[in-house]
């Protein structure tokens, strides 16, 4: 052999090392190696092969294989970072989350630790409260969790429910639902500066009412929201940790003195819509977090983990505090009032811990608001991208990569509703996600249906029964919660439903007339609007 063959045959296998690695590159959804001009990409790649870490890869036994011939003109199969206008121009936030904040951040959207759920004993007595955090978890936590999963490994981008709804049920559908959801967030939000209040009340008498109880809200809003332009969340896992402590606290020092007949006890006069609010209050809100599936770090291995730990956590979180509390101390039921909590810690242990679960409450609050406040302004930002809403709103620090305009506006409308009453707060709050979770449910169902190609790299088991079995009891809970609304809660749920209605055509009126600027024109980015045809197969406009 000559040297010109030998030259010739080693290009030759470094021409076949390179195509080769450049195959396994895109696979993997890298695409250092697909800007080279070297040769070009299979067609099936570039119709949609997702990550095999982040989107088909089989974290479930489950989980959709990503079958190449069936994304073919099926814009729901598309590479989801496209379809949701993932970063258009913005700059995602510069820190992914990965499995332990992630953990934490859904634990403050969801539960924060067992301050507020002191009505569910004061509606009910011990026995049905009790029974409450012990069923309602399975009936509802996990059955939500287990859609959140699915749909946020599937199309992991910010907009979360907004995206799945909008791809379902088209358009108006999804910017109705991120009305809902958007409202249900915010006022969540305002409770929390609220209850912090309830608390501080019994350290510091002098915060009771008036200019000192309006100065701590307002100051604990302003802070908060510009602190959480700085970044995601306020380190969570602290927080979280510092919330929890004093009530790991409380259950060890109460065990000797626990009387399980204490447990037993009921209120002589039942408010059951309280209770049935107070535990969907405490315990709703597992997918929150999917507004900012876009800024978590392999979101297909890393949501199923941490939304099962956070359930585990949260549930806890509940049932062991109160069956601590309520069988070591002999109180009736209606002393129950929000902030019970630390009077019964001081009974069981002594002032020291009672002062310790007020500051916990202080800390878990904080997280609580941060929480919810980044799930809200991130949807928000999600809106944007996705061209529901004018495109300053998904505008990022430069610094921080965060959606401050989003934020400041989400702290704005916080601010404006944190002097409502604490009641008033959950009963309205739950109305709205009862709303929104039905459209949701309905969307999970008529994407399984639907698109059944659509790469699931987490899918929830047992089938289309599965399916329906998983929606079957929280769509009964949700449309109990909405029946037994009073008419004012109904009648302020039906004002911010024909605000939404008013938005999205004031939103289509702006973008016939140009008068702002949208990221997207409605209906591109494979939501059901821009295609000609819902069937599989046929080819969307964008």
């Amino acid at each position: 052999m000559d040297d010109t063959e030998l030259v010739a045959l080693v290009t030759l296998v470094f021409h076949l090392v390179l195509q080769s690695a450049q195959v396994k590159a895109i696979c993997r959804g890298n695409q250092a190696y697909s800007r080279s001009p070297t040769t070009d990409l299979p067609k099936m790649i570039t119709q949609g092969i997702q990550s095999s870490d982040d989107r088909a890869s089989p974290v479930h036994s489950n989980a959709s294989p990503a079958k190449p011939e069936s994304f073919a003109g099926d814009a729901t199969h598309l590479p989801v970072t496209a379809l949701a206008g993932g970063g258009a121009g913005q700059e995602r936030g510069r820190n992914k989350l990965t499995l332990l904040p992630l953990i934490f951040l859904i634990f403050f959207q969801v539960a924060g630790g067992p301050y507020g759920a002191e009505p569910a004993v004061q509606a009910a007595g011990p026995l049905f409260a009790l029974l409450g955090f012990l069923v309602f978890p399975f009936v509802w936590a996990v059955p939500e969790s287990l859609v959140t999963t699915e749909l946020s490994t599937a199309m992991p981008d910010n907009g979360g429910y907004v995206l799945w709804v909008g791809r379902a049920f088209g358009p108006f559908a999804g910017s109705l639902m991120g009305t809902w959801k958007y409202v249900c967030a915010a006022i969540g939000a305002a409770a929390f500066p609220a209850l912090c209040s309830d608390y501080l009340v019994r350290a510091a008498p002098a915060v009771s009412g008036g200019g000192a109880r309006a100065a701590t809200i307002v100051t604990f809003n302003v802070a908060l929201t510009l602190l959480s332009c700085t970044g995601l969340s306020v380190c969570a896992v602290a927080l979280g940790l510092a919330a929890l402590s004093p009530f790991v606290v409380m259950v060890g020092v109460a065990l000797p003195k626990i009387r399980p007949r204490r447990w037993g006890t009921t209120a002589p006069a039942k408010d059951w819509k309280l209770l049935l609010n107070t535990l969907f209050w405490n315990l709703n809100g597992w997918d929150s977090v999917s507004t900012m599936a876009g800024e978590v770090e392999r979101p297909g291995r890393t949501f199923p983990a941490a939304l099962v730990s956070a359930v585990c956590i949260g549930s806890l979180g509940y049932l062991l505090p109160l069956m601590a509390a309520t069988g070591a101390v002999d109180a009736p039921p209606e002393a129950w009032g929000d902030g019970y909590f630390a009077d019964a810690a001081g009974v069981i242990a002594g002032e020291w811990l009672k002062y310790w679960i007020e500051v916990g409450a202080a800390v878990s609050s904080v997280g609580l608001y941060s929480a919810t406040l980044s799930s809200a302004s991130y949807l928000l930002a999600g809106m944007a991208e996705l061209g529901h809403l004018p495109s300053p709103l998904a505008a990022r620090a430069p610094r921080f990569g965060t959606p401050w305009a989003s934020i400041a506006a989400t702290g704005t409308v916080a601010l404006g509703m944190s002097f409502l009453s604490f009641d008033s707060i959950v009963f309205v709050t739950n109305f709205l996600y009862g709303l929104g979770m039905l459209l949701e449910l309905a969307a999970f169902l008529w994407l399984r249906a639907r698109r059944p190609g659509l790469p699931r790299p987490y899918r929830a088991p047992a089938g289309a029964a599965g399916a329906a079995a998983v929606c079957a009891v929280p769509a009964a809970f949700l449309v109990l919660v909405v029946a037994v609304a009073g008419w004012k809660v109904c009648a302020a749920g039906a004002g911010f439903t024909a605000a939404g209605v008013a938005v999205y055509y004031l939103m289509r009126f702006c973008r016939a007339r140009g008068c702002v600027e949208f990221a997207r024109p409605e209906g591109e980015g494979g939501e059901r609007g821009g295609c000609e045809s819902g069937k599989e197969g046929q080819h969307c406009d964008a």
